[in-house]
């Protein structure tokens, strides 16, 4: 009886694995969701400019990063519901390193809110827009 308990157990982890890489394996050939015309990338020389006015939500992201492939299409709906309001950047931290390591990105994605050139929110991780678009409504 315990020797088919650990066959079954077995099989399910086999199974689960397979899954897993399979999902994984889809996820890194995925191409890359074009951004939003909304959404500008920024460089060391038009960050501060860029984002010293208003509501500025800045994603600090790579284009190897997987989870920073699934925020892709979230930060377009973001910039679509946002437009009026909130400018939304992005920052490639592989060829802007010293803005991220100015700003302390250590995990990517990174969101970095700021209003009026002052962070005020840092959200990191892959987040749905609701919760993004909730932080961005407690800053204005």
């Amino acid at each position: 009886m315990k020797m088919k308990g650990l066959i079954i157990a077995i099989v399910v982890i086999a199974v689960v694995a397979v899954l897993v890489y399979r999902s994984y394996s889809k996820m890194k050939n995925a191409p890359a969701v074009a951004d939003s015309e909304l959404i500008e990338h920024l460089t060391a020389q038009n960050f501060t400019h860029k984002t010293k006015s208003g509501v500025v939500l800045v994603d600090f992201w790579a284009s190897w990063c997987m989870p920073c492939k699934m925020m892709a299409p979230i930060l377009n709906e973001v910039a679509e519901a946002t437009e009026e309001t909130v400018s939304i950047y992005k920052l490639n931290v592989d060829e802007q390193q010293e803005v991220a390591a100015r700003y302390g990105i250590r995990n990517i994605p990174t969101m970095i809110l700021f209003k009026d050139g002052k962070e005020v929110e840092r959200i990191i991780g892959v987040k749905p827009k609701d919760y993004i678009i909730s932080s961005i409504n407690k800053v204005q």
